[in-house]
């Protein structure tokens, strides 16, 4: 079969990213237009200004993804766009783009789940290094900012099907990363900012109490015909976090960190440390070790009770260290083998949705025009 190249676009949050990809297994280009600079100063992303973004960035990183890739608007073979989940706004700005493109190139439009591309990045990861071989059953967990789910995946044909058998019933682990984050004055975002403390800090100087989940409990039927749920829960580790902030009288010191760090255009890791005492440092390692522990104990317990034979293990969250080192540790001591996009894929990109696209392209399942985005997007 001749090489296929997909342009993918991404949009559903702050990234506004574009990438060309071959046959779902090569990545020729991608670009991404980060929007950390604009939502630094709020702590979190704010929708308006996150769409307002994508509508000024949108032309320009489509147009150097296919510059990057030496390739033209006509020379691609078909259009792929995130349809949802995300901010209806920013997803707004991609589909209409993607859908304009189509139709004046005449070309095919993909709609892609956003959660569906973060688990083919793992595979395009795979295929880049030559291992096309995936063990069913499989696994995925998809743990980012905005979400912390995990699905059973079966191939049907060329086209992947997906059941969810657990979620977060509150805030997801990438949220709750970010909101700690900002309680704490550490900076946005705060994923990779708490990852890089935590190496400093004593892991087990506060102890955090297991999540508690209300009826259903983990592993318990939902639906008698489907199987147990595994279900997560990261506002009760949060709230802890403030407790244990307003007993040890650590409000005016994270004001002191505020206000020292809103005189920094581009604060980094170190200048954070620099005004963090070890106390800080030894609560942002346990409330990192607390939220690793529950990812990776209820997806293993998952993976037991399913009988994976495969661990998918993607979205942003993916990136943190200490999840990777104690996934890989823990997943092979029950002999499942983990599997992780690099760094790069592991963030929102438009590579990951291109790659999603191919087994669509493949099947023939193309969009029509009068698709549009889907803030509540589910994946089946």
């Amino acid at each position: 079969m001749a090489d296929v190249y997909i342009l993918g676009i991404e949009s559903s949050c702050d990234e506004t990213a574009a990438a060309i990809v071959r046959s779902g297994a090569q990545v020729i280009s991608s670009a991404v237009a980060s929007q950390i600079a604009t939502h630094q100063p709020y702590g979190g992303v704010v929708p308006e200004l996150a769409s307002r973004e994508h509508l000024r960035a949108i032309v320009p990183v489509v147009r150097r993804a296919l510059q990057d890739a030496n390739r033209t608007y006509e020379s691609v073979d078909a259009i792929a766009v995130t349809k949802g989940p995300g901010l209806a706004g920013s997803l707004l700005v991609g589909v209409s783009f993607a859908k304009a493109l189509a139709f004046a190139l005449e070309k095919p439009l993909i709609a892609v789940n956003h959660l569906e591309g973060h688990i083919h990045a793992v595979l395009l990861e795979e295929r880049q290094k030559g291992n096309f071989d995936v063990q069913f059953p499989l696994m995925t967990l998809v743990v980012s900012g905005g979400h912390t789910h995990l699905y059973l995946a079966t191939q049907q044909g060329e086209s992947w099907r997906y059941r969810n058998v657990g979620h977060t019933r509150d805030d997801a682990a990438g949220e709750a990363f970010d909101k700690v984050a900002k309680l704490l004055a550490l900076g946005y975002p705060g994923g990779p900012v708490i990852d890089a403390l935590a190496k400093e800090g004593n892991p087990y100087a506060v102890k955090f109490p297991p999540s508690q989940i209300k009826h259903p409990n983990r592993g318990e039927k939902s639906d008698p015909n489907e199987g147990p749920q595994f279900d997560f829960s990261y506002s009760g580790i949060k709230t802890a976090v403030l407790r244990y902030v307003e007993q040890n009288g650590m409000r005016e010191r994270i004001e002191q960190r505020r206000k020292a760090l809103e005189q920094m255009q581009k604060p980094k890791a170190a200048d954070v440390r620099a005004l963090c005492d070890q106390q800080t440092v030894d609560l942002v390692a346990s409330f990192q070790r607390a939220v690793v522990d529950d990812l990776v104990t209820k997806t293993l317990a998952a993976v037991a009770e399913y009988q994976i034979a495969t661990l998918f293990v993607s979205g942003g969250v993916a990136a943190n260290s200490e999840l990777r080192q104690t996934f890989e540790k823990r997943a092979a001591e029950v002999g499942v083998p983990a599997f992780f996009p690099s760094r790069p894929l592991s963030t929102d990109n438009a590579a990951m949705i291109a790659a999603a696209a191919y087994p669509k392209w493949l099947a023939g399942e193309f969009a029509g025009q009068e698709f549009s985005a889907e803030a509540a997007l589910p994946l089946r």
